[in-house]
């Protein structure tokens, strides 16, 4: 079996990855106080020590608004650390799987984002996933990058929870309707991150469930598979929202290169999150 390191192992995405790969390999787990990503002579001696076959980078800073008020931190977790880690595999001969994220896209196109479509981040957190896709590149190592989008899983902050937790303290809602992407649950992704491994991909590879909606629909949905029939869920625009991270409205991404690598695509995002809800 492939030895298989997984950095982030304890977040959202890392959690369900070590699950989903621990029936195929052989895993092992890093996180923050494991080692730290900044520094990147403790990225080699970890990656040295651990011999892996196979990098997948989860790590991330994933607080897009307090980003836009920490952008040091954001860019030495996302971009330096995501070159060490890339550099650290390149040395020990290990393959890289990095997550990346849509938010490297301005949302101005009208049509779901192809994986070489000009990147243009409209705040601080999708730059500095941006100059981690970019380090990565340069690197040396053997990678592919995935890029995902409006992720949520058991374990960890995400937009499904929060409006659970919202709608039952307040019992109304009002979610923005201009903005579309895919929700992509966890657990698939995690699948997809397994066999693009297997399949030794490389390059940049866009993964989320298929379909689309916007947050609002997203809420709505969340809200009728909970059973909150008496939660009302208004649509606002985004200029009725401000947050202090500007959102890309377009963050559809195209699943034809991952159908042309595994010869699928994962389940439509509904079903995903009706099953999620089902299992809290």
């Amino acid at each position: 079996m492939e030895r298989t390191l997984v950095t982030g192992a304890r977040g959202m995405l890392g959690r369900v990855l070590v699950e989903e790969l621990s029936d195929h390999c052989a895993v092992t787990c890093v996180d923050v106080g494991d080692f730290d990503i900044t520094d990147e002579t403790l990225c080699m001696e970890a990656l040295s020590a651990a011999a892996p076959d196979i990098v997948i980078n989860c790590a991330g800073y994933t607080d897009v608004d307090g980003a836009e008020s920490h952008p040091q931190q954001a860019h030495a977790v996302n971009g330096t650390g995501a070159g060490n880690i890339a550099r650290a595999a390149a040395a020990v001969g290990a393959r890289l799987l990095h997550v990346s994220t849509e938010y490297v896209f301005d949302g101005s196109k009208d049509a779901p984002y192809e994986v070489d479509d000009p990147t243009g981040p409209l705040n601080v957190y999708g730059a500095s996933k941006l100059a981690g896709e970019q380090a990565v590149m340069t690197s040396g190592a053997e990678w592919t990058i995935v890029r995902t989008a409006w992720l949520y899983g058991h374990g960890g902050r995400n937009f499904v929870e929060t409006i659970l937790r919202v709608a039952q303290e307040r019992g109304w809602l009002e979610v923005v309707d201009d903005q579309r992407g895919a929700p992509t649950c966890a657990k698939d992704l995690a699948v997809v991150l397994r066999e693009l491994a297997e399949k030794r991909s490389s390059g940049i590879v866009h993964a989320t469930n298929s379909g689309q909606t916007t947050w609002f629909g997203f809420a709505q949905a969340i809200v009728a598979a909970a059973g909150l029939t008496d939660v009302r869920v208004s649509p606002v625009a985004t200029e009725g929202f401000p947050r202090p991270a500007v959102r890309p409205r377009n963050s559809v991404l195209s699943l034809a290169r991952l159908r042309e690598i595994l010869g699928w695509e994962p389940r439509p995002w509904l079903p995903a999150v009706e099953e999620y809800i089902a299992e809290r």
